[in-house]
């Protein structure tokens, strides 16, 4: 059959979802092409090449791209079976305003993916091809087939002071021990992992070092859940290509408690890595079972730096429970620990996601303040307990993708955003200045903000 794979946007890096399941699907004998919208036009000649579309959607943002893809295919192509396969498959799968037949796969959807192009294959569209399935099965995985991708240089760079480097993007392992209430990993993987063998993913490095790229993202929802095959995979690398430079991303408590790795990550290449700190509420934190505590994050950063190593914190400023002070606290900590460079200004912004499944609709704290599900939106509405908040993360909203066109340093934007929450709370405030240090220091990032 011929499979069109689609990709609306993959954080910023070459679609890993779509060249994996390339990879099985071509080398059973289907002929696939692979779009990526993000960085490509919708080709109408590829449609109608196609004998399936299969859609590609890790995160909230691609599916709702996704699903107004796909209702474009279903309106010109009422009888083209459809697939949405990945984390938010469900939702996308629900979210279809047209009736074209249509198959949803979460969890380890590649084996499930090939088995219903084979379906259609034998038996042709049919009610049984459709339906939604969530595979957590062991299978073995195949190296990514990147051949029919846009280039790297496509992508999100690694910027580290003056130096740019392409960047390719792979996985380790899928899934999460943890059940954090506002992931939606937990809702599919329910606290399991799924390893990627070694030479699985080093023959994937090995690809894209000859595509150019010299720096690798380990995009794992956190690197350190399975820390032996990790380690594995991190010596066989710097072994292989000494010269590759990578991030990853961990939990603040996997960075603590595993202390000791970092020197010999740092000796094989790790220059940064991405951790949600999300609050300095110990309350709401415990409320978002995160496993820390604002105490920890602050000896996370101190883990990391005492190694060379860069954090990134990522945030979640806005929840139902957030008050001013709680916003004063993460902005007064990410001065004092020299985090203003590390920190992306979207991620002030950030607001609370409540799609359908999310651990938090079981929180009866959640109750008072929780509205109607928006179908378009896919995520149940909520109001803060002080509705200023709510003003004040809209208003946030704009000053950061007006920050994001111009050429605003860090600092700029940081002061701006300190000035707005002040002007909201009604009270002066002016954010602190930079420490020397931190004005030196190089903080490496890749070129794109990433965020759900």
């Amino acid at each position: 059959m011929n499979v069109l794979l689609v990709s609306t946007y993959e954080l910023g890096h070459q679609p890993l979802q779509l060249a994996s399941p390339a990879s099985m699907l071509s080398n059973a004998g289907h002929a696939v092409r692979a779009f990526d919208l993000s960085v490509e036009d919708w080709d109408d000649d590829a449609l109608s090449w196609a004998d399936a579309v299969a859609f590609s959607v890790p995160m909230h943002t691609a599916t709702r791209l996704a699903i107004r893809a796909a209702n474009h295919v279903g309106s010109s192509n009422p009888d083209m079976p459809m697939c949405f396969y990945g984390l938010y498959a469900m939702a996308g799968a629900s979210g279809m305003a047209s009736s074209a037949p249509t198959k949803a796969i979460a969890g380890e959807y590649e084996p499930k993916l090939l088995e219903w192009i084979e379906t259609l294959s034998v038996f042709g569209p049919s009610r049984e091809s459709n339906g939604i399935e969530i595979d957590l099965g062991r299978h073995e995985y195949q190296v990514p087939t990147r051949s029919g991708l846009p280039q790297l240089d496509r992508y999100a760079h690694l910027a580290n002071g003056d130096e740019h480097r392409l960047v390719g993007y792979v996985e380790a392992s899928h899934g999460c021990i943890h059940r954090c209430t506002h992931c939606p990993v937990p809702v599919i993987y329910d606290g399991r992992i799924r390893i990627v063998d070694a030479e699985t993913v080093l023959d994937d490095i090995a690809h894209l070092s000859e595509m150019g790229a010299e720096h690798i993202t380990f995009g794992d929802p956190d690197f350190l859940n399975g820390l032996g095959h990790s380690l594995r995979i991190v010596r066989a690398m710097h072994d292989r290509f000494p010269a590759l430079t990578f991030d990853c991303t961990a939990k603040v408590e996997h960075i603590v408690r595993h202390r000791g790795i970092w020197p010999e990550f740092a000796e094989a290449g790790c220059i940064f890595v991405v951790s949600a700190f999300e609050s300095m509420n110990d309350d709401i934190l415990a409320k978002l079972d995160k496993g820390h505590t604002a105490q920890d994050a602050a000896e996370c950063v101190e883990v990391l730096r005492r190694n060379g190593i860069e954090p990134r914190p990522s945030l979640l400023p806005f929840t139902p429970w957030t008050t001013f002070a709680d916003l004063f606290d993460i902005l007064d900590f990410v001065s004092s620990h020299e985090l203003i460079e590390n920190v992306d200004p979207i991620q002030y912004a950030i607001r609370l996601l409540l799609p359908q499944g999310s651990l938090l609709l079981d929180d009866p704290d959640l109750k008072p303040y929780i509205g109607d599900y928006d179908s378009e939106g896919l995520a149940y509405g909520w109001h803060s307990a002080d509705p200023r908040l709510d003003t004040l993360q809209k208003r946030l909203s704009k000053v950061v993708e007006e920050s994001s066109k111009t050429d605003e340093t860090a600092i700029e934007s940081f002061t701006r955003i300190v000035d707005e929450v002040a002007a909201a709370a009604g009270v002066r405030r002016r954010a602190a200045r930079p420490h020397a240090a931190a004005t030196q220091r190089i903080t490496p990032r890749l070129t794109e903000s990433w965020f759900c």
